[in-house]
């Protein structure tokens, strides 16, 4: 699995529910707005940093430069949008970077050559 594209579903996430601290639309809204954040983030952490998932990260066949994709998602959201608020804008920014973000795994997939059942669901999924 690319950390890397977990890291930018995280980044998605957090840009996309920032209305999670101004407006209120329901409880279940806001709890599955705050799994999604919980999750992907722990995501994040688990692969960085508990010993064991980070032993089976494998660190040189996930070089995807996914820092590359930040800023032009974040342009193309400054010129298109809705209107010119920094939620809406982040809104924006979320949607496009939601969709490249499945890059980094797809790279990793193509160099590793080795799509088991599993990996093949996820991706599938995503």
């Amino acid at each position: 699995i690319s950390l890397k594209t977990q890291e930018l579903y995280a980044i998605v996430f957090a840009s996309r529910y920032l209305d999670i601290f101004t407006d209120f639309i329901s409880l279940y809204n806001t709890l599955m707005k705050l799994i999604f954040l919980g999750s992907s983030f722990s995501i994040v952490w688990y692969m960085r940093s508990h010993n064991v998932v980070r032993r089976s990260y494998d660190k040189a066949q996930d070089t995807f430069r996914h820092y590359f994709i930040l800023l032009p998602c974040l342009l193309l959201a400054l010129f298109i949008h809705e209107k010119f608020t920094f939620k809406e804008v982040m809104w924006t920014f979320s949607l496009y970077l939601e969709a490249v973000a499945i890059l980094p795994q797809l790279v990793l997939l193509q160099r590793t050559r080795n799509i088991d059942n599993l990996t093949g669901q996820y991706v599938f999924l995503l």
